[in-house]
């Protein structure tokens, strides 16, 4: 997106009127005012208490990177690490992977614009060194083309960082927040301890459903609720945490005009917005594809430009009033302990972030800073970081895939259309195997039990287990009323056998009143990011056997 083509754009609404008292009440920092005068030529700058650099005891600040190329950009080719990649180093040791040197010298000519550690480690204003600015302001220009042309981006320490600043200065106690049915844990963390109570919205094999966002907002009875209709939706759109679950673009327009008909702002936590890896294939139809690839050459720009156009695009693309806050972090592209990432909102809405940045985490840190801003924009500039990008995709894409086959080799699946709130998708369905060896028996004597949506996004797969059949367990003596239940007791005993996934109470958007009845159906959401192969098998193995003998009980 060009400046011309910003320019052209309408400038976002004033949104005030959805600040916090918080908000409104807090001032500019007094210390951090006279920042701004600071690299002046010729000023005398004796206003402020600041270390000297020259004791800063970091002469320079160096790193050994991977090459941008280090993984593959097709999922499952051969220059991705193989998972028996352990053995064959057994007989040969691994080729030392390509690398480049980073260095972030203490002093440069041109501070301001050239990454030093006299700045990045200095007391400096909230939004971060300037090179980091830049790229970042580029960078969502680029990949979310906002539809209103005064957006503004600003550091911060990572995407719960991000949440607690979105929460602190929109809402107050007693103010209510609309989430997905199943939502992040950390976000209801943040808000619910501030008295803000949280309204949850049912989800479809698409993601948040507008039709039941409309009932809720329409229907809204202050006075049977206790709380006033929420003025907030929180979201994960990409990949949802724990579904799955990605929201296309008619369902992202659908849900923002409900929005702006009813005056809601969209704060979009969005941390796995590359990790859109695509429809699940069958192993067969996965090995054809790959052969019939053809390479093809392309600029920088257009392989820039062709990767955007793969993903689905923000809330902000259909935004053209301001009220979507976007939520960024390096952690899934970098490093999580960067403690690095950015919003993407209007004007206003960022001001106010950086006040309470400068009297909280400040900047992130400047460590961090300098070494993130060194390697993409001095180092691997756009396309270079495109090109990780597109690696890091298809290496998360070849472990969804190495989950799901384990997953479908472990029971009899079948691939079916969805039906009711999953309309739409393909759902895998699953039945445990009687014999030992996997030999299939009389349909008729099978009962299905997992279903699954393959995730086109994202870091998880997120199961549904049928307990349909089963007698209600017995509360124990020593059991607490909400533990019992088909669901938790299932989850117990697959981490008595030696297998650790998450429970879907941990992800209800409203604690008291469950999507659906845990003893009926269990939920739950498995993580392929950070194993290997290896133990993906050995765990949907688990995950069967205990299955087998919990519902044969």
């Amino acid at each position: 997106m060009s400046t011309r083509d910003i320019e052209k754009l309408p400038k976002s609404l004033d949104f005030s009127h959805h600040l916090s008292d918080i908000a409104k009440a807090r001032a500019p920092s007094p210390l951090k005012t006279f920042y701004k005068y600071y690299g002046r030529p010729g000023l005398l700058a004796l206003a402020g208490g600041i270390p000297h650099p020259d004791y800063f005891p970091f002469a320079t600040l160096e790193a050994t990177t991977l090459a941008i190329d280090t993984y593959s950009d097709t999922p499952g080719e051969p220059g991705s690490p193989s998972p028996l990649s352990w053995l064959w180093n057994l007989f040969s040791p691994p080729a030392k992977p390509r690398t480049t040197r980073i260095t972030v010298p203490k002093y440069v000519s041109d501070p301001i614009n050239d990454v030093n550690l006299a700045t990045s480690l200095q007391y400096t204003m909230a939004r971060g060194i300037v090179p980091l600015q830049e790229f970042l302001q580029d960078y969502s220009a680029r990949f979310y083309k906002p539809g209103f042309s005064d957006f503004a981006t600003l550091v911060h320490t990572g995407n719960t960082d991000a949440w607690s600043r979105v929460i602190y200065n929109l809402l107050n106690p007693g103010d209510s927040l609309l989430v997905e049915e199943w939502t992040y844990p950390g976000a209801l963390s943040t808000a619910l301890p501030v008295g803000v109570h949280a309204v949850a919205v049912p989800l479809d094999s698409m993601g948040m459903r507008p039709d039941a966002l409309r009932e809720i907002l329409e229907n809204w009875d202050e006075t049977a609720r206790g709380f006033k209709r929420p003025r907030l939706l929180y979201t994960v759109p990409i990949g949802q945490n724990p579904s799955g679950l990605t929201t296309a673009e008619a369902r992202k327009r659908a849900i923002y005009e409900i929005c702006v008909e009813f005056d809601i702002i969209i704060g979009e936590d969005d941390p796995y917005f590359i990790l859109q890896e695509g429809e699940y294939e069958v192993p067969e139809v996965r090995v054809k594809r790959q052969k019939a690839l053809v390479s093809k050459k392309m600029t920088e720009e257009d392989e820039i430009e062709e990767f955007i156009g793969t993903l689905e695009p923000s809330y902000l693309r259909y935004d053209y009033q301001g009220r979507v806050i976007r939520c960024d972090t390096f952690s899934k592209t970098i490093a999580p302990g960067s403690r690095v990432g950015w919003f993407t909102c209007n004007p206003l809405f960022a001001e106010r972030f950086e006040r309470a940045g400068e009297v909280s985490t400040q900047a992130p840190s400047g460590f961090a800073q300098s070494m993130i801003t060194q390697l993409l924009v001095k180092t691997w500039g756009m396309g270079g970081y495109v090109r990780w990008l597109k690696g890091i995709r298809a290496e998360y894409t070849t472990r969804r895939d190495a989950l799901i086959d384990a997953i479908v080799h472990e029971m009899d699946v079948e691939l079916v259309r969805g039906e009711g709130i999953l309309e739409g998708a393909m759902v895998f369905q699953g039945t445990v195997k009687d014999d030992e060896k996997g030999r299939m028996v009389e349909k008729s004597r099978k009962k299905i039990r997992v279903s699954f949506v393959p995730p086109t996004s994202g870091m998880f797969v997120w199961l549904r287990v049928d307990f349909t059949g089963l007698l209600p367990p017995i509360r124990a003596p020593d059991e607490e009323e909400k533990d019992a239940n088909h669901e938790t007791r299932f989850w117990i005993k697959l981490a008595e056998s030696g297998l650790l996934i998450l429970p879907g109470w941990v992800f209800r958007g409203e604690k008291d009143h469950p999507p659906s009845n845990p003893n009926v159906y269990g939920h739950y959401r498995v993580s392929f990011s950070d194993s290997t192969s290896e133990n993906m098998t050995k765990a949907s193995k688990i995950f069967a056997k205990v299955l087998k003998e919990y519902c044969h009980q």
